[in-house]
């Protein structure tokens, strides 16, 4: 089996990243499937360190950013995330190197049979199967996730830095034992898994808790602060609230770093990041949260570890600038509360003549909250769609701008659409193309291969 064959496997796994609106999180649902996985596999999820990562926005940023730290501290560590931009291997690293082609492959063929072994007792009628036995399939995130386990374990990584792939509490990544548990600024999504109020969501994020850990917790709605503490008092956890307890303050920024302090509990941080938008200062202040906790449990990170590890961070794909005559930014923001916060940080960075966006969006997510969102900035709309099979319908997308008496151009496909706009813009306008990270990777894409990047991917 090759790496091509090795993905092509997973995905004949139920992938409800590619196919929205299946109700996983039922009342029978639960990981005894997973746990049963990886006990077979002798328990790979427990030979590493963890830090579990949860949240709405901002959680792959800071998973990379602790990991970036750690990496330079000394420690082996690997990174698991998702989704990806252009391949799958990104979503599984080891000290910031995607795992290779043939490492993946291997590692499929290894865990085939006890892939097929579970899923073969979940569809099994036979009345001799126990009450503790696996009774559901295992899915596509699910089988990754052991992968990037057994990858780590094999690798003899001594961190691994877990994403949260959907909400927290029957998340696959949630059989982890952490040292460390994060949650990043919280707003209403995946609705009708998650729930319909942010209390809801809340929970379902805050599953990821256990008994007597410590918790970092970024700036959240009163609603939100107030589930997760009573959840931590449940469960005898320690809580560090990133804005309460550990403070940050921007300093300076350009098209290319910005830099900031954070008063942390265990002294003062001066840093920089390559990442723009004032939300990654938010989030890099609760990755120092993070790692002070973990030097307070005796891990060697000291302050110049978190300032070199800072400095080097790498995550593309949000606020990214690819060129400056006209300026092309692409942005990921995929929810209401990001769309708020990508119109906040285009005002505060850029001056420019005229403005054009290109936006695709997943059927999935609240269409008329982020058009609604967006209009503010008075574009020249074009409507696209990624070729993922999520994505929503540009000709639903133009009826929402229509409300606003705006009437978009409507494309296909994201190269088109850049195309067209570059061919109209001037030195001094400004490109956006946001809506969905799969819509920010076939731009990227398109500026790989026609060159039409500037600067150094951040």
């Amino acid at each position: 089996m090759n790496y091509s064959q090795a993905e092509e496997y997973l995905h004949s796994f139920i992938d409800y990243e590619r196919f929205p609106g299946i109700p996983y999180a039922t009342r029978d649902y639960g990981l005894r499937h997973v746990e049963e996985l990886l006990h077979q596999l002798g328990e790979p999820h427990l030979a590493a360190k963890t830090v579990h990562v949860a949240g709405t926005k901002g959680k792959g940023s800071t998973a990379a950013m602790i990991a970036q730290v750690l990496s330079l501290s000394g420690y082996r560590t690997g990174l698991y995330t998702s989704p990806h931009l252009h391949n799958l291997r990104e979503r599984i690293r080891l000290d910031g190197n995607l795992i290779s082609p043939s490492e993946f492959a291997a590692l499929v063929v290894e865990l085939k049979p006890y892939f097929e072994a579970i899923n073969a007792i979940a569809v099994s009628q036979s009345p001799e199967r126990s009450e503790g036995e696996a009774k559901q399939p295992l899915t596509f995130f699910e089988a990754l996730t052991a992968v990037a386990f057994v990858y780590f374990r094999q690798e003899k990584a001594d961190f691994q830095v877990l994403e949260v792939g959907l909400g927290g509490r029957l998340d696959a990544t949630n059989v982890a034992k952490p040292e460390v548990c994060v949650i990043t600024p919280i707003s209403l999504e995946h609705t009708q898994v998650l729930g319909d109020s942010l209390e809801k969501i809340a929970y379902e994020k805050a599953g990821i808790i256990k008994p007597g850990s410590f918790v970092v917790l970024s700036p959240q709605p009163e609603e939100v602060a107030a589930v997760i503490n009573d959840v931590c008092r449940q469960r005898e956890a320690s809580l560090v609230q990133v804005g309460k307890d550990i403070t940050w303050r921007r300093l300076a920024g350009d098209f290319h770093q910005q830099s900031f302090v954070v008063q942390g509990k265990m002294g003062t941080h001066y840093l920089t990041i390559p990442l723009l938008g004032d939300y990654q200062i938010e989030n890099a202040a609760t990755a120092v949260a993070a790692l002070e906790l973990l030097a307070s449990l005796g891990f060697s990170i000291t302050a110049d570890n978190i300032a070199q590890g800072l400095a080097r961070v790498e995550w593309p794909g949000r606020f990214q600038i690819l060129r400056h005559k006209p300026i092309v930014l692409v942005d990921g923001a995929h929810s209401v509360a990001s769309a708020k916060r990508l119109v906040e940080n285009i005002k505060a960075y850029f001056n420019y003549d005229r403005f054009f966006l290109i936006i695709g969006i997943s059927c999935d997510k609240d269409i008329s909250g982020i058009v609604k969102e967006l209009v503010s900035l008075s574009a020249q709309v074009t409507v696209t769609r990624s070729t993922h099979p999520r994505a929503a319908s540009p000709l639903a997308l133009a009826a929402e701008f229509a409300r606003w008496g705006i009437k978009p151009r409507v494309t296909d496909a994201v190269a088109q659409a850049l195309s067209q706009t570059l061919s109209m813009a001037k030195e001094r306008d400004l490109i956006c193309v946001t809506g969905s990270l799969f819509v920010v990777a076939e731009a990227l894409d398109y500026a790989a291969e026609f060159q039409i990047s500037e600067v150094k991917s951040l």
